[in-house]
């Protein structure tokens, strides 16, 4: 084709998408980004009540992409993770027991310049920093517009709008969630299954402070993690079966409250639930591949794990630098950058870590989301072995922060 609508039409403009936006554009491409959602509905407070743990490698990422002023007001350094096990509620009444993990960001402070071992921020505040970097950069936005249909030819590849438009670019990249139109219409399949599992997600006003500390603990039922936000509040995910998630959802804001408390216990006081209460089905689904000729596959649509180690967000955004950086690299070399021979080299640096990690945490939900006596004896051993063997402690921080591998530039905290 002589003429195109972008360089990369990315459909999707959730927060992986918007990131690959964004770094595109810095790095002097057009994209174009489509999705069914305009950005002032995506930033309202009952669109998205879930907040997410951002890896320091991937806050590095966003700050190479100019978005920290934007962001650091409202991200909570997390400095300790402590991970129990238990089979009964409230965690934190009577002390972490005989088996448990504990994380502290000063271990790896000289191997990470100092930085936490991640960030919380609340999705629609990162929401709103994107949104705005992508206006001031320029970058164009069809919403609220949904992507029907989607060919690839030999030169171009082309979607179809709703509304009938047909648009044009060498690359379309899927980026648009587990439903993905693009990954289906590219002709990949999709694997994985349901976990019968809810999460129920609530932001909590605390009564102590909660010294960036964020609990993870185990129950037969699944985790139940309090995370640090600024403000002195928490975000609460708390996984349950869906019937009793359901039941939770609907249930009075005083029997709520009353189960919520039981949870937590009385380290951190009161807790007083501000907004409302989200529920989000839990499900495991890998893309059998995350490329093809003139498509790549991004975030929840290559991928959508379960957030018990909360890694799902962090895989989208590793591979948002990755498939910039590929894109960028190709397009100064003169390459055509939707050709399959440059997309293959971004899904080979990307295909190892999302599965490994996927199998991982898919392992550990099943390891941990029971009350099997051989099985509790056996975490317990391992944990209690991990957290006694200093360089496995910090390995498994520098891994969860994202500084492990061969690192995008992005995830250095370099420009492109």
């Amino acid at each position: 084709m002589d003429t195109f609508d972008a360089d990369v039409i990315i459909a999707g403009a959730g927060m992986a998408g918007a990131t690959l936006g964004l770094a595109l554009a810095k790095a002097g491409l057009k994209p174009l980004l489509i999705d069914p959602v305009v950005f002032s509905a995506q930033l309202a407070p009952t669109f998205d009540g879930r907040s997410s743990a951002i890896a320091y490698a991937a806050f590095r990422q966003w700050r190479a992409l100019g978005l920290a002023p934007m962001l650091e007001p409202y991200a909570e350094r997390i400095e300790h993770i402590l991970v129990t096990d238990g089979r009964a509620p409230g965690p934190l009444t009577r002390g972490p027991g005989p088996f448990f993990l504990q994380f502290d960001a000063e271990e790896i402070a000289d191997r990470c310049d100092g930085e936490p071992l991640g960030y919380m921020l609340e999705n629609r505040r990162t929401r709103a920093a994107l949104a705005q970097a992508l206006e001031d950069a320029g970058v164009a936005v069809l919403a609220p517009a949904r992507v029907v249909a989607a060919t690839f030819g030999p030169r171009a590849a082309s979607v179809t709008l709703a509304d009938g438009r047909v648009l044009h670019a060498p690359l379309v990249v899927g980026a648009e969630g587990r439903g993905s139109v693009i990954r289906e219409a590219a002709g990949i399949g999709a694997l994985g299954w349901d976990y019968r599992q809810t999460g129920v997600v609530a932001t909590v006003k605390l009564e102590r402070p909660h010294g960036g500390t964020a609990h993870e603990f185990f129950l037969p039922s699944g985790p139940f993690a309090i995370l640090p936000l600024t403000e002195q509040r928490a975000s609460l995910v708390w996984t349950e079966s869906v019937r009793r998630g359901a039941a939770l959802k609907a249930a009075r804001p005083e029997v709520f409250h009353a189960h919520l408390q039981r949870r937590i216990g009385e380290h951190l006081g009161t807790a007083e639930v501000q907004g409302p209460v989200f529920t989000y089905p839990l499900t495991l689904q890998l893309a059998e591949r995350l490329s093809g000729p003139r498509v790549a596959l991004l975030g929840d649509a290559a991928h959508g794990v379960h957030p018990i180690a909360g890694q799902g967000l962090n895989l989208g955004l590793k591979g948002a630098a990755a498939l910039a950086e590929t894109i960028v690299d190709a397009g100064r070399l003169g390459e055509d950058i939707g050709s399959e021979a440059v997309l293959a080299r971004y899904a080979a640096w990307r295909r190892f870590d999302t599965v490994t990690l996927s199998a991982g945490m898919d392992a550990f939900v099943r390891l941990f989301s029971n009350d099997n006596p051989l099985l509790r004896l056996v975490r317990g051993a391992g944990m209690a072995a991990v957290n006694r063997i200093g360089p496995a402690r910090r390995f498994f921080m520098q891994e969860a922060g994202g500084g492990v591998g061969d690192l995008p530039r992005l995830l250095k905290g370099e420009a492109l």
